[in-house]
């Protein structure tokens, strides 16, 4: 049997396509699909999402979006967790939120999951950099560490449970340390 030879699609191509689960990226011309969630990563997500939006949210300041479609600079990424403040939020024409996203978020955060390429999600947060993110975070459970991305400067590393995670200046009200995050996990 003779194969037809891999023809690769365009962004425009990917976009068109059925929704994965886990959800599919475009990057660099390839499509590769996240790992399926696990226990760690699920619980620390299902717990910043609410806890960014209980400070950003009510004063309409930002809002973060879990596994948010993101095109953007030849990309399309998903994102553990998306911020976006709110002047940058897509609406539809009935102002309601948007369903695609062609931005990047203002602060991109994602955790990693076993036998995910940690090398491919810092490469994320950094395409985001490159596009007017303000921050990017890289949270590692199992080592209980936060990387800390910022354009153009070295990259912070906070691994000691007082550590307050810097956050970017929209949402400079909540203080969030790698002990908070890692409690989520004890309970």
């Amino acid at each position: 049997m003779v194969q037809a030879p891999y023809v690769p699609l365009t962004l425009e191509e990917f976009l068109q396509q059925p929704e994965t689960k886990p959800a599919s990226e475009y990057i660099d011309g390839k499509i590769i699909q996240k790992p399926m969630p696990q226990g760690k990563h699920s619980t620390i997500q299902g717990e910043l999402v609410p806890a960014i939006n209980a400070v950003v949210k009510p004063k309409r300041i930002a809002r973060a979006f879990p596994e948010l479609r993101c095109t953007f600079g030849g990309r399309s990424i998903v994102p553990d967790i998306a911020v976006l403040v709110c002047s940058r939020i897509p609406r539809d024409d009935n102002g309601q939120v948007a369903n695609t996203f062609p931005i990047a978020p203002d602060w991109t955060i994602e955790i990693l999951s076993p036998n995910q390429s940690q090398t491919k999600v810092t490469k994320n947060i950094l395409h985001c950099l490159k596009y007017e993110t303000q921050r990017g975070w890289l949270i590692d459970p199992d080592e209980q560490t936060v990387f800390v991305y910022r354009p153009r400067q070295e990259t912070e590393v906070f691994d000691q449970p007082e550590a307050l995670i810097p956050v970017p200046s929209f949402a400079s009200e909540l203080q969030i340390t790698v002990g908070d995050l890692l409690a989520w996990l004890l309970e």
